[in-house]
């Protein structure tokens, strides 16, 4: 652009502020929720609450530098991005540690960490900048199906042992074309064509369908335990909850409560209006991610907000309908509060790529 940029000294305090209390409450969560595993496993209570902990001031380090870069610099690696994820993903495939049956880790000397998180990231930046680069033509219908074409490959690597990352990463991708077509009616088609392809990936395999049976009827299969047990933990919780660390079902009842699960024993401990602040925490992101995007000074920096926007909102409802028995059991975390050291790192670096778009003005 022929407009000089200037950089702001402030970055959006509002998006800073309602992270840090997010990450702060994940943190006593997770130990609360992590607690008896981490004894009964390693006989260290605090085992997750550390692991969890470092991964955090690693990732808040990162994002602090992403954000004092210009994020157009991004642009000239997003397409080695996104070839670098889908090589890492194939060698999950060969090389991958399996982990409770899903072989999603690579590993690194003494540390692990998932692929698929870091493609997510690599998918928001190489369709930032292909769209950017193709924008006269995203009103054709064969520019977007060819933009949603390229991250196929992708989608499919890591759908095959991930399906929910996948879902997640197809979503990102669906939103960031919408946004930047400026004719809607073409939406419909791609809807029934994605509709069509995931029929075909769930038929592919039959745990998928099997994982549809649960759902309709979770007390009929022994795999409904997880499922039926999440749900007595929420009902359980009322409005104000047991309080912090009195939750009975995490007690070995929710297997692995403190990941995809983390959500019923937030409601279980902390009640209907402990789960109603988390969400309205992540709500302010989301909002924050689109005052972002609508004020970025050019296409490229919208599309990285829209993108983050979009990630986080697909997961949060998919973790929350999860929990809740309103879709199938797809094994999703909760951003900043589950489990996940690689998730964490990342999302704290995409939340730094934000900043840096917020901190460039019109």
């Amino acid at each position: 652009m022929a407009q000089s940029k200037k950089r702001n000294s402030k970055h959006d305090y509002t998006l800073l502020a309602a992270l840090l209390l997010l990450i702060i409450m994940g943190l006593v969560i997770l130990y609360s929720t992590s607690a008896y595993n981490g004894e009964v496993k390693f006989h260290d209570s605090f085992y997750y609450l550390k692991k969890q902990a470092f991964a955090m001031l690693l990732g808040i380090a990162g994002m602090f530098v992403v954000a004092n870069m210009d994020y157009h610099w991004w642009r000239h690696v997003a397409v080695l991005g996104y070839f670098t994820a889908i090589l890492l993903s194939v060698a999950v495939l060969f090389v991958g540690d399996e982990y409770n049956g899903s072989k999603r880790w690579l590993s690194l000397g003494p540390f692990s960490f998932q692929p698929s998180e870091f493609a997510k990231v690599a998918v928001i930046l190489f369709l930032a900048h292909v769209i950017t680069k193709d924008i006269k033509n995203m009103g054709k219908m064969r520019t977007m199906i060819k933009v949603m074409a390229m991250i196929l490959p992708i989608v499919g690597l890591v759908g095959a042992s991930n399906l929910s990352t996948a879902i997640i990463i197809l979503g990102i991708g669906v939103i960031l074309v919408f946004v930047a077509s400026p004719k809607y009616g073409q939406f419909v088609f791609m809807g029934l064509l994605g509709i069509g392809f995931m029929t075909i990936f769930l038929a592919l395999e039959s745990y998928r369908l099997e994982r549809l049976a649960i759902w309709r009827n979770p007390e009929a299969y022994e795999k409904g335990y997880q499922t039926l047990q999440g749900l007595y933990a929420i009902g359980s919780g009322g409005l104000f909850g047991r309080g912090i660390g009195q939750s009975v079902q995490k007690l070995g009842f929710v297997p692995e409560a403190q990941n995809d699960m983390i959500f019923s024993i937030i409601c279980e401990e902390l009640g209907l209006f402990g789960a109603g602040f988390v969400l309205i925490l992540f709500l302010i992101l989301i909002w924050r991610f689109f005052v972002i995007a609508t004020h970025s000074r050019d296409l490229f920096g919208a599309l990285i907000a829209t993108g983050a926007m979009a990630h986080m909102m697909i997961q949060v409802i998919l973790n929350i309908a999860v929990v809740t028995n309103t879709i199938p059991n797809t094994g999703i975390t909760l951003p900043f509060v589950s489990y996940g050291g690689t998730s964490l790192v990342f999302l704290l670096l995409e939340m730094g790529l934000v900043l840096s778009v917020s901190s460039l003005v019109k």
